[in-house]
């Protein structure tokens, strides 16, 4: 089955602001390493099952899952759930940083 990878108006703004930090950071290497992001984004179209639940799941309604990028200190988070045929990306964020909360 395919699915629809949704990224939700948050994850766009988590996005951008990765690619505005990347780009002061490692010029150099920024973008090879933002289009790796994106086609994690991408995998997410076929089995996206296969991601484990993030600790975030506890808080909510719906699963939450996660798909892990990048090595170290630049490893992220795709934060994402499961709609029918749609993967809503809900939210893209560092590893070091603190679980979302309902009230984030």
């Amino acid at each position: 089955m395919t699915f629809t990878v949704v990224v939700q108006p948050e994850a766009e703004e988590d996005l951008l602001s990765i690619a505005d930090w990347l780009a002061q950071m490692a010029p150099g290497q920024g973008g090879a390493w933002y289009r790796g992001l994106e086609d994690a984004i991408a995998s997410l179209e076929s089995r996206p099952r296969r991601c484990a639940l993030a600790p975030e799941n506890v808080h909510f309604a719906d699963e939450i899952r996660q798909r892990l990028f990048g090595k170290g200190r630049n490893a992220y988070r795709i934060l994402f759930t499961i709609r029918g045929k749609h993967v809503h990306v809900l939210h893209v964020r560092r590893c070091a940083q603190r679980p979302l909360r309902p009230e984030d």
